[in-house]
């Protein structure tokens, strides 16, 4: 069977606190072949997807039911679930890598860098 899990594909998060949030595979760590027995995945993801706005609604309410919130992960791939769609996002993988999970500013700086490119993408309108 081919592998399927690569970079830029869209997941769902079936386990954890994360579970049902949409994210996007960064990077595959390790195929199941070195010292781990299975494969796993870096992945950034939405927590919090913006609501529906309406033309009624006022500044303050659209500003705040478009705040996006994201994180940043390492699952097992028994863990995602593959959707048929690939992500367009172009996420750096110099400050979204495996390493931000030794300091917890290092990781709220990548979870700020997923955010931004989330955020940016959804301003543009190339969301649907």
């Amino acid at each position: 069977m081919g592998k399927f899990m690569k970079p830029r594909k869209e997941v769902l998060v079936l386990a954890q606190c994360y579970s049902g949030c949409k994210a996007a595979i960064v990077k595959n760590i390790g195929d199941g072949a070195s010292d781990r027995h299975c494969s796993l995945a870096l992945v950034a993801g939405i927590n919090c997807c913006p609501q529906k706005v309406t033309a009624a609604m006022g500044k303050k309410k659209i500003a705040k039911r478009s705040k996006i919130k994201s994180f940043v992960k390492v699952y097992n791939d028994n863990q995602l679930m593959p959707a048929r769609y690939s992500v367009d996002i172009p996420l750096d993988i110099t400050v979204v890598n495996k390493d931000v999970f030794r300091d917890p500013a290092v990781k709220c700086k990548a979870s700020w860098e997923a955010k931004v490119k989330f955020v940016e993408r959804y301003n543009t309108g190339n969301n649907k």
